[in-house]
């Protein structure tokens, strides 16, 4: 046994005998101060959460909802209609005094629920903020897939969460299981992202400033941040070409900085032809897919934000299962062939896109 596995042990048997919470608490029949913390993982899988803020607030209209977000992933619901307060959690912050005071105030507001969603792992950091919080009802991950939460203790109300029960259950309906014990359902698993006028002017504003003005308009997000998940770039300017001969349209590009070979390697082939919109806000790029013919993408946190609105899209599939991650609504297609994402045809990708732009007018 290790010094940091006998730390944790120690560390763990004190906040047993310290923050067990009481056990007079119970279900409040509308809570109306809410708080959740989700301030781990990527923002697609904070995307991915939003059925699950939706739902809270369905159930309990006029409630609050104060979100505790990361530096990876608040941007994913900055200014989301369904959140009221983000407080974006920064470990590296927390030796600033005026920091200190602001989350502590974060948390200390007298919360009639506080949640902890889980999806593919637990965050310990979470479950002792929820303690902290020390809201009347207090929810989180009992367990997932079988593996013990050992903070679990910390929760008024611990809750199994078990992916392997329902392995083809959508990461949208799963994170609704931490939902139990205040009855909360929904029918709606879609995703949202809120943008503003505004940003759907500069969206415009961007698709008149390259190529032709045709009707259409398609975009591609050619990167991802697992290269498994990556289709190969040639695949897709051998698309975009095939395309180009069957349809009048314009085309972009987005990503980051973290993207940018992949952005090299088609900027070197179509140059000005096509728009690179580059290191943009989740509200900017969702406003500028909204206003798109098509979108089509690998599978990555950029999916989620062209499944948040209601677009045609392609999202390209390798070892991760679909079934599990691809979004949900209406003309959103799935493209796999095995944990190998290169093999996907182009012909594949092709014929459907083909099918959804032969619906909107082709040349």
């Amino acid at each position: 046994m290790n010094i940091r596995t006998i730390f944790s042990s120690f560390f763990i048997f004190l906040l047993r005998i310290f923050c067990k919470p009481t056990k007079e608490s119970i279900i409040p029949l509308n809570p109306q101060n809410i708080l959740i913390i989700r301030q781990h993982n990527q923002f697609g899988d904070m995307l991915a959460t939003i059925p699950l803020f939706r739902a809270v607030k369905e159930s309990y209209p006029g409630c609050r909802i104060t979100l505790v977000a990361s530096p990876e992933n608040y941007f994913a619901v900055n200014g989301n209609k369904y959140i009221d307060e983000l407080f974006n959690f920064d470990k590296k912050r927390l030796w600033e005094g005026d920091y200190i005071k602001y989350f502590w105030h974060t948390l200390r507001k007298g919360y009639d629920a506080v949640i902890v969603p889980a999806t593919v792992s637990i965050s310990s950091t979470s479950c002792l903020m929820a303690r902290i919080a020390g809201g009347k009802c207090v929810i989180g991950p009992a367990s997932l897939d079988g593996k013990e939460n050992k903070l679990s203790f910390l929760f008024n109300f611990p809750v199994e969460l078990d992916w392997r029960k329902k392995p083809e259950m959508n990461v949208s309906q799963f994170c609704l299981d931490i939902l139990s014990p205040l009855g909360i359902k929904t029918n709606n698993y879609t995703s949202h992202v809120t943008f503003t006028a505004e940003e759907t002017k500069r969206a415009l504003e961007f698709l008149n400033t390259f190529g032709e003005s045709p009707k259409l308009a398609i975009g591609f997000h050619i990167g991802a941040g697992k290269p498994p998940n990556r289709w190969p770039v040639d695949n897709y300017i051998t698309l975009i070409n095939r395309l180009n001969q069957k349809y009048s349209f314009k085309f972009y590009f987005t990503g980051s900085s973290a993207d940018s070979n992949e952005i090299e390697a088609v900027k070197k082939q179509f140059g000005s032809k096509a728009g690179y919109f580059i290191n943009k806000t989740i509200p900017e790029l969702a406003s500028l897919i909204s206003a798109s013919s098509l979108f089509i993408t690998n599978d990555t946190g950029v999916m989620h934000v062209a499944g948040a609105v209601d677009v045609p899209q392609i999202s390209i599939f390798g070892p991760t299962n679909p079934n599990n991650w691809a979004p949900v609504g209406r003309n959103k297609f799935v493209m796999r062939n095995g944990a190998d994402i290169s093999s996907v045809s182009i012909d594949s990708v092709f014929d459907t896109a083909c099918t959804i732009l032969d619906g909107k007018g082709n040349k």
